[in-house]
């Protein structure tokens, strides 16, 4: 039955360190054999002239077949293994064959190797038994030479097992850091995406407002084209601002740049009043005024809630009047509520996908918190934030 080797040998490369392995090991291999061939000619009584000329061959054959050994390991071995049953010069190199199996090969078919080669020296040492040595002494030579060869591939082998290991899991680790900095490479661009929708979505409709009130108004007076034009001007410098603001992100290092907080939900409330939106506000909370204080990251949120809010309101109703309620404690949680009324008047209304929402959805998740908004049951809409309040 064909042994398989667990860990399949691969062809030597074409390096000067294999060759001169290979170059080495066939050297020792071709010593022993002139060693035993030393022996041989020493002994008073000696072999047969076939069997020396066998032996002899099969030696050289045998340091020759040593080339292919990486290729053929199993098979090599075991083959010069059977021939030292006879021949006493390939016994270096059914040595160094079985030192190759050990590496290269499974547990397996080593310990089938070194059965035969112990078996077969065995056998030789029988039939030619060395008369100045007794054969319990030979027997035991035989069986740590074989040990020792197998314990020195299998240290070999174990060694070359964890470098290979540490290799693939520093690849690993390295695939692993290269998702990482992807992940926050696409975080990053989504952050910005957020806010630069936020920021820039809030002036730009401000500026329709304004705009669209001068296109139409063509007959207003003088001092009210004049302060429309002045809050285009503002708002379009402001927007402009804003803009460097977001891009700055890309090149200043993390925390650099003013965020804003719950207090400058007073300015936007500012700004939707000077746009002409009606708004009121009822902070319960005192979150505004300063009396209390959220952590930043969720007064952040709550400020860019109420922003998209009065966007949407000057977009989807211009003219409706808005109420942004906030209510909570400390130690609970904190409850904006945005609600705007119907339109006053019946105009083509821009079509929306509620990206900036569902963007805001996914920022309030980040701090455990939950957003709901929809239809109210008078026609207008509200927006429901809902974030836990630390104390």
């Amino acid at each position: 039955m064909p042994i398989a080797p667990s860990i399949p040998a691969t062809p030597p490369s074409n390096t000067l360190r294999t060759r001169l392995t290979d170059a080495s090991l066939i050297t020792l291999a071709l010593a022993l054999a002139l060693i035993s061939l030393q022996i041989q000619t020493n002994e008073p009584t000696p072999l047969p002239t076939p069997l020396l000329l066998a032996d002899r061959a099969t030696g050289l054959l045998g340091c020759i077949a040593l080339w292919w050994r990486r290729k053929y390991p199993v098979q090599i071995a075991i083959g010069l293994a059977a021939t030292s049953v006879y021949s006493e010069t390939v016994t270096g190199a059914a040595i160094v064959a079985l030192f190759t199996v050990a590496i290269h090969s499974s547990i397996r078919a080593t310990a089938t190797v070194a059965a035969i080669s112990i078996a077969a020296l065995s056998t030789y040492q029988l039939i030619w038994p060395d008369q100045a040595t007794p054969p319990s002494t030979v027997f035991v030579i035989i069986a740590l030479g074989h040990a020792a060869t197998v314990a020195w591939g299998l240290t070999i082998r174990s060694r070359r097992a964890l470098v290979a290991s540490l290799r693939e899991r520093a690849a690993a680790a390295e695939r692993e850091a290269q998702l990482r900095a992807e992940q926050s490479e696409r975080e990053a661009r989504q952050a910005i995406a957020r806010e630069m929708h936020d920021v820039l979505g809030h002036r730009l409709s401000l500026l329709s407002v304004h705009a669209g009130a001068l296109a139409y108004a063509r007959t207003a007076p003088p001092d009210d084209v004049g302060r429309a034009a002045e809050v285009v001007r503002e708002n379009a410098h402001r927007a402009l601002q804003d803009l460097r603001e977001v891009i700055g992100v890309l090149r200043a290092p993390v925390g650099e740049l003013p965020m804003p907080a719950v207090a400058d939900v007073l300015e936007l409330i500012d700004e939707a009043r000077k746009a002409g939106t009606n708004v009121e506000l009822h902070d319960d909370a005192g979150l505004t005024t300063g009396h209390r204080t959220l952590p930043d990251v969720h007064g952040r949120t709550l400020y860019r809630v109420v922003q998209e809010s009065l966007t949407n309101a000057r977009k989807h109703a211009p003219g409706a009047p808005v109420t942004v309620r906030i209510t909570g404690r400390p130690d609970d949680a904190v409850v904006a509520e945005v609600v705007n009324a119907p339109p006053t008047t019946r105009t083509r209304q821009p079509q929306g996908n509620s990206t900036g929402l569902q963007g805001l959805q996914e920022r309030t998740r980040l701090v455990n918190g939950t957003l709901d908004f929809g239809p109210t049951d008078l026609g207008g809409w509200r927006v429901r934030l809902r974030l836990p309040w630390p104390s």
